[in-house]
Order: structure tokens, then sequence, then C-alpha cells
């Protein structure tokens, strides 16, 4: 197997890590995936779109970069600034989840609209999907929205909606056609947070943070036009948005990294004055672990080998998205047994070690 990009892309590789080397003190340190960017975090978003270096193939009248589509310098640009630890971009659900289903499905108006503050950090969104009665069954979703006039009017509830404190929009899944089969029935909306009969309600774990929210909508007038797609037609629009999802919670160079971390913090932490590393039932788990990221990366690279051949990424796909929740989950049980009682700790404790 041939994984080596070629001379021309290697020398795209040194570009990348060229800018890097020389404008990695102007990035955030913390530009991930909080609710809200901070001044730091647009300011590093809108310099790397006008690198190039995210936003990449969104065309520039809806404020991207505009370049042809290359997956192979996509990749290099997502391997470098991961293994250089600073920040490819701002990373949130506006970004990667709306942003390519408006570019896929939505109207004109709405991409002129929506695309570029959304890319810039300006606009944050919310998803309302999930519901008290429907989780995994998504489809037997109970919030309804008739027509009256020239709106929709909103009555239902959603939970587990992350950022939705902070979000200036939500893209939200709605019952339009009572009568009609389940996964027929649906549609998908966007429209402001700040619409009259919102209400907004914190999830307060026992560690004292609300990372999530139940969100209440009552009598919430949305004008017609802001529907996604057909009316009755959300169930499809809505897989369209969960299928960026998948490509953004699989990232195998994320996952390295914090592999690399653990190693580190392995080789640091103690126990009975033998470090982590050295004991044979941390080792045996840390080295399974690297052959699960490795195994994972070379999923990757199938997905990777597929696209520029034009052919569906298949089973690969959910396979990497499976692979990253259980791996993330594993390496962080890992941390948590090498650091002991420490482990147990919420970030931003009193308590933390340095």
């Amino acid at each position: 197997m041939d994984l080596s990009y070629g001379p021309e892309y290697e020398m795209f590789r040194e570009e990348v890590r060229g800018f890097i080397a020389a404008n990695r003190h102007l990035a955030p340190t913390n530009a991930g995936r909080a609710a809200r960017p901070s001044k730091e975090g647009v300011a590093w978003q809108k310099l790397l779109i006008q690198h190039g270096y995210t936003a990449r193939t969104i065309p520039r009248e809806y404020g991207g970069f505009g370049a042809e589509p290359d997956i192979l310098k996509s990749r290099i640009i997502a391997e470098e600034f991961a293994r250089a630890g600073v920040p490819g971009g701002l990373a949130n659900q506006g970004i990667s989840m709306l942003v390519p289903t408006l570019l896929e499905l939505g109207t004109e108006e709405q991409k002129r609209r929506w695309i570029e503050p959304t890319l810039a950090g300006d606009v944050v969104w919310c998803q309302g999907y999930s519901e008290p009665g429907s989780g995994s069954d998504l489809a037997s979703l109970k919030t309804s929205a008739r027509v009256e006039g020239d709106e929709f009017v909103i009555n239902g509830q959603k939970i587990w909606t992350s950022t939705a404190k902070e979000a200036d929009m939500i893209f939200c899944l709605v019952r339009t056609e009572g009568d009609a089969a389940k996964h027929q029935g649906i549609s998908y909306l966007i429209f402001p947070m700040t619409t009259p009969g919102i209400e907004v309600r914190p999830l307060r774990t026992m560690t004292g943070h609300a990372e999530f929210n139940e969100t209440f909508f009552t009598d919430v007038r949305v004008p017609v036009d802001q529907i996604v797609g057909q009316r009755g037609q959300g169930w499809f629009v809505a897989n369209a948005t969960l299928g960026h999802e998948r490509g953004m919670l699989g990232d195998p160079d994320a996952l390295e990294n914090r592999l690399l971390a653990l190693i580190a913090l392995m080789k640091v932490e103690q126990v009975d004055g033998v470090r982590a590393i050295d004991l044979p039932a941390f080792r045996d788990r840390l080295v399974a672990l690297q052959a699960e990221v490795a195994a994972m990366k070379y999923n990757g690279m199938r997905i990777l080998s597929n696209q520029i051949k034009g052919e569906p990424g298949g089973l690969a796909k959910l396979i990497v998205k499976l692979q990253a929740c259980e791996l993330a989950h594993q390496i962080s049980a890992l941390a948590i047994d090498a650091m002991g009682e420490l482990g147990i700790l919420y970030n931003g404790s009193v308590h933390e070690r340095e």
C-alpha cells in the first residue's frame, strides 16, 4: 500500500508548515468547540479563510476561499494543523454541519444570508433534533408546525440542545404533516433563537456545568421561506446534516494528538513510585489504543481513496465514526486511571494540578 502523497503535495505540505510557523503566535489557545468564539478565535478563523486553510472550497461569494476541490490538500492541511497542535479554525455545529447542508440543499438567498457570517464566527447555531420521547427514534418527534398565512407556528420541546443559551440561530426539525408517515411529515426550519415564544432551560449536571439545555417552543412564528428543502422532506435534509456530523466526529488526527498527550502524561504520572507507562497493565492498554488509532487512520485513508476515485465512502465512514467515539472514551478512561484521584476532576477545578 503506497500512502505517499507525491512531490507536488509534499511541497504544499511545506507551505502549510511555513504558515503555521509564521503565524502560530496568533492562534487562540482554545478556539475549538467553544459555544461562543473569542475575538482571537474569530480573527484566527478569518486569517485561515484568507489563506485557504479553512472553508477552502467554499465559493468566495459565500465567504469561503474559493479553491478547486483537492482532497489530498485538504487532508494535508488537517494533518499539519493537528500535528502542530494549532486549531484549524472554528469547529461548531453551524460551520461543520449547517454550512455544508445549505451549500447542498439551501436556496440562493439562504446561502448568501447565512453562510458567510457563520463561517466567520459571527453567527452561532444550535441543533433542534432530539426530544424527550424521540432520541434514537428521531423520526417519532412531536414538535409541530402548522401554517398560518405566510408563517409556520411552532409548538413543542427539544432536549439536549447544546449551545442553545449562546446560539443566535437554530436548525430545527418539526412535524408539518401530522397525517403523513413519520419519516415523510417532517420539515427542516432555520430561525433566530430570539424569536418570541422560545424558552431555554439549562440542564445542570452533578459538576455544576450546563452543557445541554431544554428548549421550549410556544406559538413560535417563523416565515415559511425559512425552510430548507421541501416541506415534508426534512428527514432527507436532516440525514444530510447528520452525514456531515459523522465527518466532524471521526477525526483520526485529533485522536492521535490525544493519544500523544496521554503518552506524555503517563511518562510523568507515578503509581507507588513507578511511572504509569512502565506498569504492564497500563502499558498493555496503551499499546492496544495505539493499534486502534492506527487502524482508524487506515480506515480514513480508505475513505480518502474512495473520494479521490469518486466512489462513496460506504460503511467505512460509519466505522470511523464508531471507532472515534469508542476510542475517545477509552483514551479518557486510561488517562483517568493513570492520574488516580486527580482524574475525576472537571476542567477548571481549583484543585487541578499544573
